[in-house]
């Protein structure tokens, strides 16, 4: 019991602080960049993807250690959707952290650097969409706890 708790708080926790750093990306994008900003988001967005590795690690060891077991979840339509849509949301940051990393190199070698307006807004447009995906994910995810309300 005390196990289910302590990674039951954990998962909490990493999907809380996950949201986090995806909003302050969302934020830090709106607008031009200033200098001290590309680095930042080079952060936040390595932040981001520990938190997302540590999450899908707590998750896992919520199947194969939780009060509720891994047939609950193996078994549950709803748990397979939400850890797709999880897997969706790695693939569709890796644009976004591409550029980061290019923006910093970029920033560094030219200090004068600034990215070109339409790729920050193409930027800002791929983070909100994972946003709104962590939004279904966390529907998903009541729907697995109720195993779908059936």
């Amino acid at each position: 019991m005390l196990t289910d708790l302590i990674l039951a708080i954990l998962h909490h926790l990493l999907v809380f602080g996950l949201a986090a750093m995806l909003v302050a990306e969302a934020v830090l994008l709106r607008g031009p960049l200033a200098a001290d900003t590309v680095p930042r988001l080079a952060r936040l967005d390595a932040g981001y993807g520990l938190s997302a590795l540590a999450l899908l690690a707590v998750g896992f060891a919520r199947v194969g250690m939780g009060v509720k077991g891994d047939d609950f979840y193996l078994h549950n339509p709803w748990f397979h959707a939400k850890l797709g849509v999880f897997l969706l949301v790695g693939l569709l940051s890796i644009a976004p952290t591409l550029r980061f990393l290019r923006w910093r190199k970029a920033l560094r070698t030219d200090p004068a650097w600034r990215p070109a307006p339409d790729e920050v807004a193409r930027t800002r447009r791929m983070v909100r969409i994972e946003l709104v995906l962590l939004g279904a994910i966390f529907a998903l995810a009541a729907a697995t706890a109720r195993h779908g309300g059936f």
